[in-house]
């Protein structure tokens, strides 16, 4: 123990609740470290806009997110990638291992894991995910663009992303299980009130049924028992069905190690206190009867202090100093920032592509680059290519490190950037498609990866990377998927460690053909070589297991 770090307290999950925590601790000066396996901000970056959360008329749910994890890192607060695979919490000393093997030691810990999207079950729903089944409205809503969509669900995210859809589908039709919407009227409204959105009660969907897409649903009146069965629309190849039935709680590894209720939810008192001394819950996966952002924020703040009022105790009685006497410094952000802009760009692009808060985010990262690079352009003759040079050459005027060369090339589909090397070498880090949205974060990353420190990476990872076989990984995206960015960074990272690998981003916005061949309804969808589509946010470590599995 002696060369372990003993964090005042880790708190587990980065969403409202976890980054709320973060911020209440981080100013009570306790040693904080929150762990996340997925992404910053939790299901939060799902929901297309919020309308609930105080003083905000309106937000993106992504960048509400952002801001609060800009204020966690104001109050030095790390943020670390890594999935707990273990929970040793009976000790005064408290455990968690994480999915990279290293274990983190704390006085104190609060569990923010949230909830995930719970499936409803139908025969069907599984083997078309990611081909007609949709679970983030944001992340895929536009690949449905012109077609029909159905919406299951009754509730708040119902009613709201059956709105949000209606502006990509050509009609949007909920399905509510029971007689009338369980949300408040005004949510409600938001779908009865839409031209472009029918609702459907007492009405459930048995099955999907189709080849390579979904083409038929199954559906049932569950007060006459009356079937029907609903098929594509000549011309169109699929529909979309978005579910919205609520949360299941990321409880699977706390089973016998806290108390949980009989649906998996932990079981916290009013001061968040689970029945593990010094074992804190906050948000979604306690036991409660309404989950929103802001009931989530309040059990964070709650739990931290809580937390610090056990850990002060704790000290006190071990004769330790209550706070230590190191000046916090601002910590790093991870995954998106708040301000980048994350609309697609599809009409022609007027005006300055980067904003100065935009440039002035990016210029302390920048400043750490020791390398140069290249940022080659290979154009296709096409309108989208001058944009992708004029994006290109306003990018690389932050820092002298990099240049910008183009080549022409009319076979290509989409014009793309390549990193090349101080040597001219390369790297195997390619865009297709102009990398702003959140897919802008992707190519900083690529260019501090490439021409600064890199991200910092696990040895025994890094020697795992350098050993693999050469693999084409492509990963399609949409602009706005805030899912996408982090797989995108992870193939590349294993891109700038091993000269075999060549990791691409394509905004398949641009590439029908490559939606259809690989029948993709669903970002992010990662390619490694021929192998089947991966679809859905990958971690580092499982997209490594994937370049392994398939060669």
């Amino acid at each position: 123990m002696a060369d372990e770090h003993l964090y005042d307290l880790i708190i587990v999950g980065a969403g409202p609740a976890g980054l709320s925590a973060g911020l209440y601790a981080g100013r009570a000066t306790l040693d904080t470290l929150i762990l996340e396996g997925d992404t910053v901000g939790g299901q939060v970056t799902t929901t297309s806009v919020v309308y609930n959360y105080p003083a905000v008329e309106k937000v993106d749910g992504t960048k509400l997110m952002n801001q609060m994890q800009q204020q966690v890192a104001d109050f030095g607060v790390t943020i670390e990638h890594d999935q707990v695979d273990e929970y040793q919490l009976d000790d005064e000393v408290k455990v968690l291992v994480g999915k990279s093997g290293k274990k983190y030691h704390a006085r104190s810990i609060v569990i923010a894991t949230g909830a995930q999207p719970r499936k409803v079950g139908f025969p069907g729903e599984d083997e078309f995910r990611g081909r007609g089944i949709a679970y983030c409205s944001t992340c895929d809503g536009e690949l449905f663009t012109g077609l029909q969509i159905f919406v299951i669900g009754g509730g708040y995210a119902a009613a709201e992303e059956a709105d949000y859809l209606s502006r990509f589908g050509k009609h949007v039709t909920v399905l509510v299980r029971g007689d009338k919407f369980s949300c408040p009227p005004l949510v409600a409204a938001r779908a009865l009130n839409n031209p472009k959105v029918s609702v459907e009660y007492n009405t459930e969907l048995m099955e999907v049924t189709g080849d390579d897409y979904v083409t038929a649903a199954k559906l049932v009146n569950n007060k006459t028992g009356e079937e029907r069965v609903y098929h594509v629309d000549e011309g169109d190849n699929t529909f979309g069905v978005f579910i919205y039935v609520g949360t299941q709680p990321a409880t699977q590894k706390l089973h016998g190690i806290v108390d949980l209720d009989d649906r998996g939810y932990i079981e916290a008192d009013e001061d968040c206190k689970t029945n593990v001394d010094g074992v804190y819950a906050a948000g979604d996966v306690i036991v409660k009867n309404l989950r929103q952002i802001i009931t989530a924020a309040s059990d964070g703040a709650v739990a931290a202090t809580s937390a610090e009022q056990y850990v002060t105790a704790q000290k006190q009685r071990q004769g330790v100093p209550i706070h230590a006497n190191v000046e916090k410094k601002v910590a790093q952000t991870i995954g998106q920032t708040s301000d980048l802009d994350q609309q697609e760009q599809v009409t022609p692009h007027e005006g300055n592509w980067l904003s100065a808060d935009i440039t002035n985010q990016l210029q302390p990262i920048f400043q750490r680059l020791t390398k140069n690079v290249t940022l080659e352009v290979n154009l296709n003759g096409s309108d989208l290519g001058q944009q992708l040079l004029g994006f290109v050459t306003e990018f690389s005027g932050l820092d002298a490190h990099m240049k910008v060369s183009q080549t022409d090339d009319n076979d290509l589909k989409i014009p793309t950037l390549k990193l090349l090397d101080a040597d001219g070498n390369d790297t195997g880090l390619h865009y297709a498609g102009i990398p702003t949205g959140h897919e802008l974060n992707s190519l900083v990353l690529g260019i501090y990866n490439v021409a600064g420190p890199g991200q910092t990476i696990d040895p025994a990872m890094e020697e795992r990377i350098k050993k693999l076989p050469a693999a084409n990984i492509r990963i399609g995206v949409s602009l706005t998927c805030h899912f996408c960015p982090d797989v995108v960074a992870a193939c590349q990272r294993m891109a700038s460690l091993n000269p075999g690998i060549t990791a691409t981003m394509i905004d398949l916005q641009h590439d029908p053909a490559l939606r259809t061949e690989k029948k993709i309804m669903s970002v992010p969808a990662t390619m490694i070589d021929d192998s089947p589509v991966i679809f859905g946010s990958q971690t580092l470590e499982q997209l490594v297991e994937a370049v392994e599995k398939y060669h």
